[in-house]
This record gives C-alpha cells, sequence and structure tokens, in this order.
C-alpha cells in the first residue's frame, strides 16, 4: 500500500494542481494557529468523507502533498494567491490562507478555490484508476492520506473550518 500513497501524491501533483506549504491543534475552539495563521474562527462545517484514510498515511505523506504542491505553485512565473500548510503533530491539519489583495477576499471565492481543487483532484490518475472520479472531491483526498481538518482563510477577516470525517 506504500506504493498507493506515493502514486497518489505523485499523480496528483502531475494532474496540474496549482498550491504553497506550513499547526494547528485538535478541532473546536481554542485553535492556537487563531490569531498567527488565520483570524478567528468564524464559521464550521463537518465534511462527511466518502474515502477513508489509507492505512499507511503518515505524516511525512502528508507533508510531502503539501511541499509537492508548495513546489509547483511557486515553479509558476508569478506569485502565489494562496498558501498551504500542513501543521498539528501528525501535520493533519490543513490551512489555506489568501495571499494579497490577488487571492479570495470571500468564503464564497475560498469554496470556489476548493471547488477548483476537486476538479484537479477528480482528473489524477490514481483517483480515475480507482473509477471515484465523479464521486471524490478534494476533501476525500485529503482524507484518504489521513488530514482531519482544513481551514480556509483570507487572511484578513474570515476563517472557515471543515473537519473531515
Amino acid at each position: 500500500m506504500r506504493g498507493a500513497l506515493g502514486l497518489i501524491v505523485l499523480l496528483f501533483l502531475t494532474s496540474g494542481a496549482v498550491l504553497a506549504a506550513g499547526e494547528d491543534t485538535a478541532g473546536g475552539s481554542g485553535e492556537r494557529h487563531e490569531g498567527y495563521y488565520y483570524p478567528e474562527v468564524t464559521s464550521r462545517e463537518v465534511y462527511g468523507s466518502r474515502a477513508n484514510q489509507l492505512k499507511d498515511a503518515t505524516r511525512s505523506t502528508r507533508l510531502a502533498f503539501v511541499t509537492g504542491l508548495t513546489q509547483q505553485q511557486l515553479a509558476k512565473p508569478y506569485a502565489p494567491t494562496f498558501a498551504i500548510f500542513a501543521k498539528g503533530e501528525q501535520a493533519e491539519k490543513l490551512i489555506i490562507v489568501s495571499l494579497g489583495d490577488q487571492g479570495f477576499r470571500t468564503l464564497y471565492q475560498a469554496r470556489g478555490l476548493l471547488a477548483q481543487l476537486t476538479a484537479t483532484a477528480r482528473t489524477a490518475p490514481l483517483v480515475r484508476e480507482m473509477r471515484v472520479e465523479e464521486l471524490f472531491t478534494f476533501f476525500d483526498l485529503l482524507r484518504l492520506i489521513g488530514f482531519q481538518q482544513v481551514t480556509v482563510s483570507d487572511g484578513e477577516v474570515f476563517a472557515h473550518q471543515i473537519l473531515l470525517e
């Protein structure tokens, strides 16, 4: 199964995703990253994932995922519009923060980014091989490799947190 995880990371990265990489405490209020990486969490939701975490998904897997996406984004001929960080003791929390005026300024624009990431995730050859490209979302891919939470923020006014269950 270790080969499958490496393949997920490699195949997602070669599918054309555009992103950047960086600790959050487990669920709920009192996040120690509030006020540092993003403002106070203003809204929350729970996403019931269609994917189960792969048994060999590790901290290293998640760090490799965001590092690869970061390298891909930084290789573009323009400045990144958002950053992605893997945080938490096991890098089980993903934080996506808008960078500057060219990034998303509202929760709706952030949801647009997440939808775009879903479209990208669905083109990953492994997702297609599993025949779940019409079913899995970006959140399902994150859950597959062991992420438990996603926080998305404009870096100024709002922070929206999604628990992946």
